[in-house]
């Protein structure tokens, strides 16, 4: 079969997600579709996955995609005849501790909030259900019923003749050589058989697909890891149906394959492969090839399991798989249009449930190829999370393996990562430390989440209830309402949109009307064409052709890719990213103007100096970019300050600020502030899911001006319907109950929902969560207002209260808690 000379789109790799994608690619969109193997279809990861299937993930969108997987193996034989070895026996996760024990009463809530039902089962339940299990350190185990496994290499080529069934081509022993580049988009693929022109290309390459990214100057930070599981000669007494086991306190995990055992663990100490190779690169010819044998690097989890499954002291081992998998410095997967070129897509880096993920992953991945943009909320696993940070091959595999080695630890609320820190910090890093800050990394930047008291440990002791830091944070929180606190956001990602056609440009991307006098400041979402919200920001004018753009420290890249992409072709619009040219300071609480007022000869009245307007002003010698903004509801000014001169106006405002009590705040009283204001938090109240209206942002988008922009449409059709889900908020009085979000929201004693966000209000003394109500006919005010609520928080029922506006005014107002 010889190579075509032209596809529309070339899928490279023939594991499960590329064949999954050019399957997806085929039968959904009828797509013209090249796949290319450069040995045969299975031989990278896929063929030795060990092929657990699992569903629930913290994100709605990516359970929805594992659950897609799910129904897709249960039909698929069905269509192609190929068997895909798909069994339901569901699966339990075991607990031994208390904290464990809440986690999973905390995952069976989310679990319901997604319509999916897991159960909680006493030890004696769990072993009527696997007789062979040691159950005397057991708390309980939760069990998900649709749960299962499967044959990877038989989805795989199920998959791979669906796809042929559909059109596609798929064509073995071809490897990729490079790419035939134009003003920064991919016209061919170079093979070893020939070049492909081609309009997208999809790059499924498994642990090769940092390699194949890097022919075209794409960034795909993942790490090859040795994992290793072992599979039993048959064990007496083993039921053909027994569920998969997860046993995450002694971090193994089982499956039941032709009457033996798949047993196989995530150990603390993991091992990188090929960062000792020449370029650290995979080798091209690593194809149904294994490692050696370690059995001694294994015996960690041989002990743990002969101590669950006592059975295993004396099975045989029919054999030992030790291979590559391909991780994440987060350990979640990579989808997604690369930054760097816009018409590279990448479907890699599965962390071990590329075979769980595969059918929704390549489901969800034709999508995006199609119509250039997520079918979905998918801002978790896309590849726009990443930043320049993640080209260090260093830092990747470090943080890589301590996500690995975190793969079955207890999931702490607000946990941070150890590895690799610090890497980038402000000018105020040592500043900060002396008043006993404890930092937080978000992106690489090092930020002070909070301040600990003399006599508190200046760090986190994470726990399921309150942690060490809740009433320092109370502490800080309550100064800022009441005195005066500077925040150092130096982090926040920041642009400049220069050009004649800048306005232009930005009125077509923003929601918001940005055309206003300079000096005026616009808060604005940035649309996608179903009307979600892909972006969250403020843009000021700074000059007739001159915009500053300030987003969130994570979404750094993938703003400026949005914002970047949808810049009209011809358009004299220049964007720069000049996040490292500025610090930011945040100069908030009812004293903000008397001590801005005494560093600046500048009129900072309210009548000179409104809220929503941006000046330059003079500070410590120094013009500084303010812009009136709060996050936190109170009187205040974000002040962005040329970098170098960050700590010298850092000192000027602790000093003109000392006779008003000014001390430096951190991120986690910033959260319960803005809860407490009911501002939205972009990747979780407002998603690609949501648009203005639902998020009741409806006041933030021009449909009464005749300018159109993306997402004008959808948002225009959906003005004229009743509204399915209204996004609110909800206070618990208990002062013993934590929310961190994914509760459910009950209405009347039924679902109706779940918190997108969680979280305490020191000044309104409450527990406060928001969530989006749904029902199938409409959401009116009076739906919300009329209904009983509760919240589901650990499997346990609590009264709750709605509530359609902000909890707190300036003025201090409790009353609407």
């Amino acid at each position: 079969m010889t190579l075509p000379s032209h596809a529309e789109i070339v899928v490279i790799g023939g594991g499960i997600i590329g064949c999954s994608t050019a399957y997806h690619l085929a039968r959904d969109h009828k797509a013209d579709v090249v796949l290319l193997d450069q040995g045969k279809l299975t031989s990278g990861s896929t063929w030795h996955a060990a092929g657990l299937v699992g569903q629930l993930r913290s994100s709605a969108s990516i359970t929805r995609v594992l659950k897609y997987s799910v129904e897709l193996y249960k039909g698929l034989e069905a269509e192609t005849g190929l068997a895909t070895g798909w069994k339901m026996t569901g699966c339990l996760r075991l607990a031994t501790n208390a904290d464990r024990w809440t986690e999973f009463k905390r995952l069976a809530t989310t679990a319901k909030s997604f319509g999916m039902d897991m159960q909680l089962l006493s030890p004696a339940e769990v072993k009527r259900m696997w007789p062979l299990m040691e159950i005397g350190d057991l708390v309980g185990a939760s069990w998900l019923p649709t749960d299962g496994q499967a044959s990877p290499s038989d989805i795989a080529q199920s998959l791979a003749k669906g796809a042929r069934m559909h059109g596609a081509k798929l064509f073995e022993d071809v490897r990729v050589t490079g790419f035939t580049m134009k003003d920064g988009r991919i016209t061919a693929v170079k093979t070893s058989k020939g070049d492909i022109a081609c309009d997208r290309v999809v790059n499924c390459a498994g642990q090769w697909a940092r390699q194949v990214g890097a022919m075209a100057g794409i960034n795909v930070p993942l790490q090859p890891v040795k994992h290793q599981y072992i599979i039993t000669e048959k064990i007496d007494g083993l039921a053909n149906d027994a569920p998969t086991i997860r046993d995450p306190d002694r971090r193994t995990y089982f499956k039941e394959e032709v009457g033996g055992l798949v047993m196989g663990g995530y150990e603390p100490n993991p091992q990188a492969w090929a960062t000792g190779l020449p370029g650290g690169d995979v080798p091209n010819d690593w194809e149904f090839r294994l490692f050696d044998d370690d059995y001694d690097h294994f015996e960690q989890h041989m002990s743990q399991a002969i101590a669950r499954v006592p059975a295993l002291q004396t099975a045989g081992v029919k054999q030992m798989i030790n291979g590559p998998e391909s991780f994440t410095p987060d350990g979640n997967f990579i989808l997604g249009v690369a930054p760097e070129c816009s018409n590279m897509f990448v479907g890699a880096g599965f962390n071990a449930f590329g075979i769980a993920s595969g059918g929704g992953a390549g489901w969800v991945l034709a999508q995006w190829v199609v119509d250039g943009e997520a079918p979905l909320d998918l801002w978790v696993v896309d590849i726009r999370r990443f930043s320049s940070l993640h080209r260090d091959r260093d830092w990747v595999r470090d943080r890589t393996l301590e996500a690995y080695g975190k793969h079955y630890t207890i999931g702490f609320p607000h946990e941070e990562y150890l590895s690799g820190r610090p890497r980038i910090v402000s000018p105020l890093y040592e500043r900060l430390k002396t008043h006993r800050a404890v930092f937080g990394s978000k992106l690489g930047w090092e930020r002070p989440n909070w301040f600990a008291p003399h006599g508190v440990a200046a760090e986190d002791v994470y726990s399921m209830g309150r942690q060490n830091w809740f009433g320092p944070v109370g502490d800080e929180h309550r100064h800022v309402r009441e005195k005066v606190g500077i925040f150092d956001q130096s982090s926040f990602a920041k642009y400049e949109l220069t050009g004649a056609d800048a306005l232009k440009a930005l009125d077509w991307i923003c929601a918001n009307d940005v055309n206003k006098p300079a000096g005026r400041l616009t808060y604005t979402q940035l649309l996608n064409t179903r009307g979600g919200i892909e972006a969250d920001l403020t843009v000021s004018r700074l000059g007739e052709d001159r915009f500053y753009i300030v987003t969130g420290t994570g979404f750094r890249t993938h703003d400026l890719s949005w914002i970047s992409d949808h810049i009209g072709s011809g358009l004299n619009a220049r964007l720069k990213d000049v996040t490292e040219e500025y610090g930011t300071l945040s100069l908030m609480g009812p004293c903000a103007r008397d001590v801005l007022a005494a560093v600046t000869d500048a009129d900072i009245s309210n009548a000179a100096f409104p809220f929503g307007h941006a000046r330059e002003i003079e500070i410590a010698g120094h013009s500084v970019k303010a812009l009136r903004v709060t996050y936190v509801g109170e009187l205040g000014w974000e002040l962005h300050v040329p970098i170098a001169a960050t700590g010298e106006v850092f000192d000027a405002l602790m000093a003109a600020g000392k006779p008003h009590g000014i001390r430096p705040v951190g991120y986690r009283a910033l959260e319960s502030l803005r809860l407490e204001k009911g501002y939205r938090a972009w990747g979780s109240d407002i998603t690609p899911n949501d648009t203005p209206l639902e998020a009741g942002l409806g006041w933030a988008v021009k449909l009464r001006k005749n300018t159109d922009f993306v997402g004008r449409r959808a948002l225009e059709k959906a003005a004229g319907k009743a509204p399915t889900k209204r996004f609110a908020g909800f206070t618990v009085d208990d002062p013993e109950i934590v929310l961190v979000g994914r509760e459910t929201i009950l209405r009347n004693g039924e679902p109706v929902g779940y918190l997108t966000s969680g979280g305490y209000g020191y000044t309104v003394e409450k527990n406060i969560g928001y969530g989006y109500v749904r029902d199938a006919d409409s959401v009116s005010d009076d739906f919300l207002a009329s209904g009983d609520y509760e919240l589901v928080v650990a499997m346990e029922r609590t009264p709750a209260k709605i509530h359609q506006e902000a909890l707190y005014d300036p003025a201090g107002a409790k009353i609407k808690a």
